[in-house]
C-alpha cells in the first residue's frame, strides 16, 4: 500500500514538472516569436521573459530530476524555490485584482515614460499617437498620424486595462495555489523512504 503511495505521489510530482516545464517553454517561445516578427522592439522586454522562462525551466528540471532520483537535497531547494515563486506571483495576482483606477493611470503613464520603443510599438500597433494627449509637430509611427485621426494612447490603453489586470490576476491566483500544491507533494514526497534502495521501507 505504501508503495502505491510513493508512486501515486511520484507520478503527480513529475506531472507538476511537466507543468512547470510547458510554462517555462511557452514564456521563452512567446518572446521569440514576438522578437521574431517585430511584434515587440524592446530586447529588455524580451530579455526579462526569456530569463523568467528559462528560470523557471532551471527549476522544473530541479524538481524532475529530484523526483526521479529521489534526492532530497533537490527537493529541498525545489520546495524553497517553488515557494519563493508562490510568494511573489500570490503578491502581484492580489496587487492586479486590488489596483484602483488612480494607481493603474499612474502606473500605465510611469510604464509609457520609460521606453521610447515600447512607445513606438504602442503607437504602431494600436494606432494612437502620444499617451495623454495627441501632438502633430512630432513623429509618430501610427497610421492615422498621416490622417491627423488619431487618438491618445492612454483612452485605448486604459479601454483594456481593466479586462487584461483582472484576467491576469485571475490566471495568476490559480496557477500560484497550483505551486503550492507542488510544495506539499514535494514536502510530501520527499519524506518517504525510497523503496528501490529499500523496498522493505515503510513510512
Amino acid at each position: 500500500m505504501y508503495r502505491i503511495i510513493h508512486q501515486i505521489l511520484n507520478a503527480h510530482r513529475m506531472q507538476n514538472n511537466h507543468h512547470d516545464n510547458m510554462v517555462s517553454l511557452l514564456m521563452v517561445g512567446v518572446a521569440a516569436w514576438g522578437k521574431w516578427f517585430g511584434l515587440v522592439s524592446s530586447f529588455r522586454v524580451m530579455a526579462a521573459v526569456i530569463a523568467v522562462g528559462s528560470f523557471l525551466f532551471v527549476v522544473a528540471v530541479m524538481g524532475l530530476c529530484g523526483a526521479v532520483k529521489h534526492h532530497q537535497v533537490l527537493l529541498f531547494f525545489y520546495m524553497l524555490i517553488l515557494l519563493m515563486v508562490f510568494i511573489v506571483q500570490f503578491s502581484v495576482s492580489c496587487a492586479c485584482l486590488a489596483i484602483n483606477k488612480e494607481q493603474q493611470n499612474l502606473l500605465l503613464e510611469t510604464g509609457w515614460n520609460k521606453s521610447e520603443s515600447m512607445q513606438e510599438d504602442l503607437e504602431r500597433s494600436l494606432d494612437c499617437c502620444g499617451f495623454l494627449q495627441v501632438n502633430y509637430n512630432e513623429s509618430c509611427g501610427a497610421v492615422c498620424f498621416k490622417n491627423q485621426t488619431c487618438r491618445p494612447c492612454s483612452v485605448i490603453i486604459q479601454a483594456y486595462a481593466d479586462d487584461t489586470l483582472q484576467f491576469v490576476g485571475g490566471v495568476s491566483l490559480f496557477f500560484s495555489f497550483t505551486e503550492i500544491l507542488g510544495v506539499l507533494l514535494a514536502y510530501r514526497y520527499r519524506n518517504q523512504k525510497d523503496y528501490r534502495q529499500n523496498p522493505g521501507a515503510f513510512i
